[in-house]
This record gives structure tokens, C-alpha cells and sequence, in this order.
């Protein structure tokens, strides 16, 4: 079974798809007996080859800046008629309308189920609370004691507050303010 935070790069690359225009967005859920080599197929197509490279790219760099997760290869970039991301867990096929008929992953993958978007999302976000439910009661056993450093924070945030308060005798470059004349008379 993929773990969460594999669902989570799927949904990730699939709103990606998405967000380019992408057209077709297929979720396949690998056979495990047939397939040990990946759990889920993410295909779609572009329109021509500019806007592959563009669907790819954006998969790359939203996985990159939210997951910190870059693929392990990336094959057909070039040509862009059918590029392939391996993310090990799950691969990326993106194609062109023509190639995508031509070569029809979903006929030669009959074993495999075929998964929306929201079908994966809801499966996600039951896994999720099913494993906070496990978790719940361990968090509740244990007694909250306070952090060794939580001393000092207050110390420093008290610190912070008595400084803020106090009135700046220097500005920027190292001159004095010039001081209020006061009114004598």
C-alpha cells in the first residue's frame, strides 16, 4: 500500500497537471501482482510539445518547492511527444494527443484501476485520520512538562518587550537624534 506522503506528491503533481491545462488526467492504481516496479500511473496530455514541457516543469518545480522531492529520471523532454517522470512510487506520462492514442497505456494496463482526482483525495484524508486516531490516545497517556527552554524564552521575550519600550538614543550611521528644545521662560 503507498504511504500518505506518496499520495500526497500524486495529488500535488495532479493539481499541477491541472493548473497547466492539462487535458485527460487519468490516475492508474497499479496491480501490485503485475507491477512491482511503481503503484500508480499519472497520464495526461498537452495540446503540442511546448505545453508537455510546460506540464513536466511544473509537476518538477511544485514537488521540488513543496515536497523537496525531485524525480529520479526524466525521459522525452526533448522530443516532448511523450515525456516520462519517475517518482518511483508513481510515474508521470505526459504526452501528445496523438502519441496517447497511439501507444494507450490505459488498454495495455487492464488490471489497473482507474482513480479521480477526489476518489484519491478522499482515500488520502481517511488515511490521515485513521492515523491520527492511533495516535490520539498516546498523546493524551503523556504528561506535557515544560521545555527546558522554555525559561529562557520568556526570560528573552521579556527582555525583548523592556527594550522595545525603552526610546532609541542612536539612528542609523551613528548619529545622535537632536534633542527637543525646551520651552523656558
Amino acid at each position: 500500500m503507498p504511504s500518505i506522503e506518496s499520495n500526497k506528491l500524486l495529488l500535488a503533481a495532479a493539481a499541477a497537471c491541472e493548473d497547466k491545462k492539462a487535458e485527460d488526467i487519468r490516475i492508474l492504481a497499479l496491480d501490485p501482482a503485475e507491477s512491482g516496479l511503481t503503484d500508480y500511473f499519472l497520464i495526461c496530455n498537452g495540446t503540442n510539445e511546448r505545453q508537455n514541457v510546460a506540464i513536466t516543469d511544473e509537476i518538477e518545480l511544485r514537488l521540488k518547492r513543496d515536497f523537496g522531492v525531485y524525480p529520479n529520471s526524466v525521459e522525452g523532454r526533448r522530443q516532448a511527444e511523450w515525456i516520462l517522470m519517475d517518482y518511483v512510487d508513481f510515474i508521470v506520462h505526459v504526452f501528445s494527443a496523438e502519441k496517447r492514442a497511439f501507444y494507450g497505456l490505459e488498454r495495455l494496463r487492464k488490471s489497473a484501476t482507474t482513480l479521480s482526482v477526489a476518489e484519491l483525495d478522499a482515500e488520502l484524508k481517511a488515511r490521515v485520520v485513521g492515523a491520527r486516531a492511533k495516535t490520539a490516545p498516546l498523546k493524551k497517556a503523556t504528561k506535557k512538562t515544560p521545555a527546558k527552554g522554555a525559561a529562557r524564552k520568556t526570560q528573552s521575550t521579556k527582555a525583548a518587550k523592556r527594550i522595545a519600550t525603552k526610546k532609541p538614543v542612536a539612528k542609523a550611521g551613528g548619529r545622535k537624534s537632536p534633542a527637543k528644545k525646551s520651552k523656558k521662560r
